[in-house]
């Protein structure tokens, strides 16, 4: 690879780590070729995009990025073999290693970054699956803000239907 070639994969590289708040760093050695195609397919199929990468590559663009000390923590993982997994949703890319491992032992999670969090390590896999996107989240808080509206409608309107026949009931009392 030239030093052209290098400087161009190491600005995309920069732009993916910019853009993505989230990335997964894996060793998907030791798979074949047509197992790699899968595990890239079943990746693409759920919008995570896949970049094997030069673990050198890889540091000299993190560390280039503004605040680029934030991945100082994972740059430990970055040995031997490595595949980088860009994703938009957190847990995605969890939920697609740990169902593309219900048939095979790899790709190893060497590490995660979520959010200005790092998670080292292959058995951190279920907790990152577990994880609740922000869309999840939201949901969540705006059912719990919700409810107590609901209450209160429901509630108006069964005493609506009270109140009206009360005041019909006075209205022929008086007539």
């Amino acid at each position: 690879m030239t030093r052209a070639q290098k400087a161009e994969q190491i600005e995309i590289l920069k732009d993916k780590f910019t853009n993505f708040s989230f990335f997964y760093l894996t060793d998907a050695s030791k798979l074949s070729v047509e197992e790699v195609n899968q595990f890239r397919s079943l990746c693409f199929e759920k919008g995570i995009e896949m970049k094997v990468v030069k673990n050198t590559l890889a540091k000299i663009a993190m560390e280039g990025v503004e605040n680029g000390d934030r991945y100082a923590p994972i740059f430990d993982s970055l040995k031997g073999p490595t595949a980088i997994l860009f994703s938009e949703v957190a847990n995605s890319p969890a939920k697609v290693l740990k169902e593309f491992r219900k048939t095979k032992e790899r790709p190893i999670l060497k590490a995660a970054y979520i959010d200005e969090s790092v998670y080292i390590g292959d058995e951190q896999i279920s907790s990152l699956a577990d994880l609740k996107s922000k869309e999840d989240l939201l949901g969540d808080v705006i059912l719990l803000l919700q409810s107590p509206v609901k209450n209160v409608i429901s509630s108006l309107q069964s005493g609506g239907h009270k109140l009206s026949g009360l005041i019909s009931a006075l209205e022929k009392r008086t007539a």
